[in-house]
């Protein structure tokens, strides 16, 4: 999995800082900003994350890179709304020989990894020769209609690969780029760090967390699942290791 934050908001801090104090203030945003040094912007950004006054922290967005994750993964991901997201296409793009993600616990047991490969391996072939006969039948039509021959089969490929996708795994590796607000990005790792959440979607999460703590270290300080700043919200439902979860997000990145 490679995660990267490829833009973000220049100066997230004071951006937040002089929106927040902006709602408060007689005075314009060029007399609060020549007030916030950077001393002054980390002590109000500290107080601010600990108030429930968080529509300052929508203006500030971060984009990420990702890529070396499932379409399970994926299909979590876009659950989260208030986001912007850009994923490789399986409509356009023809992967004869795609890559796809092994879970830890089928990679760690010989018998079920083997039988994971073999049916990835027959994915692969189905997508093949699906593509092939229907590119076939397809280039057919269109060179009937009097298309060039060349042309048709590049309409044929294109219109063929979109219905050889459907043998497609949930395992195909897939391609991201995606921008959320910090508003945003903080609900998501509350969610998605969590023990409870799903290993993959709890790696992604765990990696963004770290991408993000070396640009916005003060904002993101107590990121991470809810048990780290508070009690844990799953109840019942707890893992059980409190402890251990909030000494691994406080030192998240810490070197």
């Amino acid at each position: 999995m490679k995660v990267e934050i490829i833009a973000h908001t220049p100066d997230p801090d004071l951006l937040i800082a002089q929106a927040a104090k902006l709602c408060y203030s007689k005075v314009g945003v060029d007399e609060i900003k020549e007030k916030l040094d950077k001393e002054a912007t980390e002590k109000f950004i500290k107080m601010l994350m600990g108030f429930s006054h968080v529509s300052p922290l929508e203006h500030v967005s971060f984009t990420f890179a990702v890529e070396g994750v499932s379409r399970t993964l994926s299909h979590q991901l876009v659950r989260h709304r208030i986001a912007s997201y850009s994923q490789q296409s399986q409509r356009y793009v023809e992967l004869n020989n795609f890559e796809y993600i092994v879970p830890p616990k089928i990679a760690k047991n010989k018998e079920a990894l083997k039988i994971f490969k073999e049916t990835m391996e027959n994915d692969k072939e189905a997508y093949r020769k699906i593509s092939e006969l229907l590119i076939k039948d397809n280039a057919q039509k269109y060179i009937a209609e009097g298309m060039e021959e060349e042309k048709a089969k590049k309409s044929a490929t294109k219109e063929s690969i979109e219905d050889a996708r459907y043998v497609f795994p949930n395992a195909c590796e897939t391609k991201l780029v995606f921008t959320m607000n910090v508003r945003s990005l903080l609900h998501f790792l509350e969610l998605r760090c969590c023990n409870r959440a799903q290993w993959e979607i709890r790696d992604l999460a765990t990696k963004m967390l770290e991408e993000l703590k070396k640009i916005s270290p003060v904002i993101f300080k107590d990121a991470g699942p809810g048990c780290v700043k508070g009690p844990c919200p799953e109840g019942k439902m707890t893992c059980g290791k409190i402890n251990e979860v909030r000494e691994k997000f406080r030192n998240l990145g810490v070197k």
